[in-house]
């Protein structure tokens, strides 16, 4: 009977990891907030009076100068940077094997953020290529907040966030050509969140991504946005606050990649 006994919690001992991914446990207490958060967040998205796209006003971008046969040329090329940052941040995380989750998302979000707004900003008029800014906009959004959640809360609520925003990202961004609520909700309550997440100390084992620098340059970003004429002809007509706004956007995801930096290995030690 002792044996038998002894046996049993030899084999408990050894599959410790085995038995908790296959269980469900109940939500920790940072767990709980952040659901009741997302479910805030999802009830607004979905119960408040709709924005009509049509209402909202056209963007009208100082900068239309052409350069070497391509329209709009400043806020096009500085969609450059976020190809740039992404393709770093992927290099980076062939190195670590810990990193983040979301991170992928994020990088990859970068990407098709240079591609859709590149196509959408070839012809700011035409409506319809705005999804394409979105969609890429949506991903690496749902990246940075899955990063943010498994820093603060936990892996499996990072892994949750990443899946549930990038779904309501991407139908936001959709259906934001006939209703601008739910991507105004995914946009800005989700940055509300970020802020929460951000001031929340991080959890025993987190990498310490510096969400205060992301905030930071998100936050440069929307402001460069909104003096898009101001800035253009503050600087003699050299940049406009929208070209600006594109290099602040892609700095944004800086801190991630300098916490991603290789980690550092002493010298071998030498055989004796």
């Amino acid at each position: 009977m002792l044996r038998a006994n002894h046996h049993a919690r030899e084999t408990d001992a050894l599959l410790p990891s085995a038995s908790r991914r296959l269980s469900f446990a109940a939500p920790q207490v940072r767990e709980k907030y952040l659901i009741a958060a997302l479910s805030v967040l999802t009830l607004v998205a979905l119960l408040a009076p709709a924005l009509p796209a049509s209402a909202w006003h056209t963007p009208h971008f100082v900068d239309t100068r052409t350069w070497l046969g391509l329209h709009n040329a400043g806020d096009v090329l500085s969609n450059l940077a976020f190809l740039a940052m992404g393709v770093w941040g992927l290099v980076r995380l062939r190195a670590r094997n810990d990193a983040p989750v979301g991170a992928r998302f994020l990088f990859v979000g970068l990407i098709l953020t240079c591609i859709g707004s590149s196509i959408y900003h070839l012809e700011p008029d035409a409506p319809q290529r705005l999804v394409a800014d979105r969609l890429g906009m949506a991903v690496a959004f749902a990246g940075f907040l899955g990063i943010a959640a498994g820093e603060r809360v936990s892996v499996r609520a990072g892994q949750a966030v990443v899946v549930l925003v990038t779904v309501a990202g991407l139908l936001a961004a959709w259906v934001a050509r006939e209703n601008l609520t739910p991507w105004v909700v995914v946009q800005f309550g989700g940055m509300a969140l970020a802020v929460g997440l951000a001031l929340t100390p991080p959890r025993p084992g987190a990498l310490g991504v510096p969400f205060g620098g992301v905030i930071f340059f998100y936050a440069l970003a929307k402001l460069f946005e909104l003096g898009d004429v101001t800035i253009f002809e503050a600087t003699g007509h050299i940049v406009s606050g929208h070209t600006l706004k594109h290099l602040a956007a892609a700095l944004a995801a800086w801190p991630v990649i300098r916490a991603l930096r290789p980690v550092a290995t002493g010298p071998a030690p030498s055989p004796r």
